[in-house]
């Protein structure tokens, strides 16, 4: 048997200098085997046995540190760990305890409203609109982790403990999650506790107190400064060139508006592994005809052949996954600003409300649009027709639910019966070349569409009901018009 026995144990709340003495005691048990081995090395089978694992043990820990307690397996960092916890008792939180609902979606499971939770599930890089709606039960090691991480940034504790730390995990995945852990902790003010076998962990974990346990009672302590690791050690290796349409298809499908390819497409630019593969795209455009935000940036309404030679549009910025949450949207965006070759560039996104990755990258928050009341309140009639809201702007899930004659013919008089009050929107719901479309027209288009076509139009009206932020750069530091970010 083996049994803890901790001779003492002191923590010094006011100047956070913890002090242990922690030893193991055994007692074998006595079987027949048991008493052979002991005759045979002339053991006592009864003889209780003492073994140190710290021996006055001085930590100085303050309430931002990270802690980064590492070793051999069985040399003794649980042990440590537990102690640290027992001491901070309801100062802590530890990611082993986050209560996790399987079945409901994680949006609904994360933060008090629904802004709060797309900020946190942003920060940890689960910032996908499907991954919103997905459930824990449905997500990778790595995505449970990161959501884990997420609900300790609610949990409001100020200490954060963590053994076997990203022990799970890839290494290239677990440098990405520590590099995120330490990045969340410091912007809180949160301390971190975590333990580990791995020593792949140093540069992205980033601690200001390293414990290294040796077997027995051989342990060394590092302090450093407290200095936040702003760069990822998994990105070092990833080079930025200009790609093409294939790369763009290669990570199309992690982009929520499916794998559609944007339309006018002027540059893409990638960010590639060593070994080819790659790992985030940005597709720079020509400039829609309309966009709002854009007079406000310019101070003028521009002609389509001056947008053409001047403004360019950020059309789409895709990570894989696996790289979210380490900065490289705001390197994408950053760093192909000035190659794109026109002096203005814009976008418009609506995860801009929540990940400020375009802000971080030298772009200006111009303006934000509201929805069309009336679009907001047509759309809610989709619900007793059977349809979730949340995943209209997918042509595949209402393809399925447009399988029936019955339904299709329910979607084919609702969009007739709002066509008067929609004038611009038909234009953009048929998706035709005309300046204008025509009640009588649309209506006959709509009555003469598949299945496919009306999918796709719900999907176009799902967009309509976003609240969008339009974004602004200049190359000269210097915007034509006369805007202020103020007071959005």
């Amino acid at each position: 048997m083996l049994q803890v026995r901790k001779l003492t144990r002191k923590w010094d709340k006011a100047t956070g200098k913890f002090t242990y003495n922690i030893a193991y005691k055994t007692r074998t048990l006595v079987t027949p085997r048991t008493v052979r081995v002991s005759e045979a090395f002339g053991l006592g089978v009864d003889k209780e046995q003492r073994h140190v694992i710290y021996k006055n043990l001085e930590l100085q820990i303050g309430p931002r540190d990270i802690v980064l307690i590492t070793g051999e397996s069985g040399s003794g960092k649980s042990v440590l760990l537990r102690a640290l916890k027992g001491d901070l008792g309801s100062l802590v939180m530890d990611i082993a305890d986050v209560q996790v609902d399987l079945e409901k979606p994680l949006i609904d499971t994360v933060g008090s409203s629904l802004e709060e939770g797309l900020e946190l599930l942003s920060r940890v890089g689960l910032n996908d609109a499907f991954l919103f709606l997905r459930r824990y039960s449905e997500l990778s090691d790595g995505q449970r982790y990161r959501y884990r991480i997420a609900k300790l940034m609610e949990s409001g504790r100020r200490w954060w403990v963590m053994d076997e730390f990203c022990a799970t995990l890839d290494r290239e995945t677990a440098k990405i999650v520590a590099f995120n852990v330490q990045k969340q902790a410091r912007r809180l003010g949160c301390a971190v506790l975590a333990a580990t076998t791995h020593e792949d962990l140093l540069q992205d974990l980033a601690p200001s107190v390293l414990v290294c346990k040796a077997l027995g009672s051989q342990v060394r302590v590092e302090y450093w400064p407290t200095v936040k690791s702003d760069l990822c050690s998994v990105t070092r290796g990833l080079q930025l060139e200009e790609g093409t349409s294939r790369d763009y298809k290669c990570l199309a499908e992690w982009h929520y508006r499916d794998a559609t390819r944007p339309v006018a497409p002027l540059k893409f630019f990638v960010l590639r592994r060593s070994d080819g593969e790659p790992v985030g795209i940005i597709v720079y455009t020509y400039p829609s005809v309309a966009c709002f935000g854009r007079k406000r940036a310019l101070g003028f309404k521009p002609t389509i052949e001056w947008m053409n030679r001047n403004l360019a549009q950020i059309n789409r910025v895709i990570l894989h996954p696996k790289y979210r949450s380490i900065g490289l949207g705001a390197r994408l965006v950053r760093e192909t600003l000035p190659l794109i070759g026109r002096p203005y560039v814009e976008t418009v996104a609506v995860m801009a409300r929540y990940n400020p990755f375009f802000e971080k990258a030298g772009m200006t928050r111009v303006a934000e649009s509201s929805p069309d009341p009336r679009i907001v309140s047509a759309i809610q009639e989709l619900k007793p027709l059977g349809f979730n809201l949340i995943f209209l702007s997918s042509e595949n899930y209402n393809l399925q639910k447009l399988r029936s004659p019955s339904a299709l013919k329910d979607i084919k008089e609702f969009f007739i019966e709002h066509s008067k009050t929609w004038s611009v929107l038909r234009k953009r719901l048929i998706s035709r070349g005309e300046a204008y479309v025509t009640v009588p027209d649309f209506c006959d288009r709509v009555a003469a569409a598949g299945p496919e076509k009306i999918a796709k139009m719900l999907r176009i009206l799902s967009f309509q009901v976003q609240t969008k932020v339009y974004l602004f750069w200049s190359a000269s530091r210097s915007p034509p018009g006369n805007f202020s970010s103020q007071g959005l």
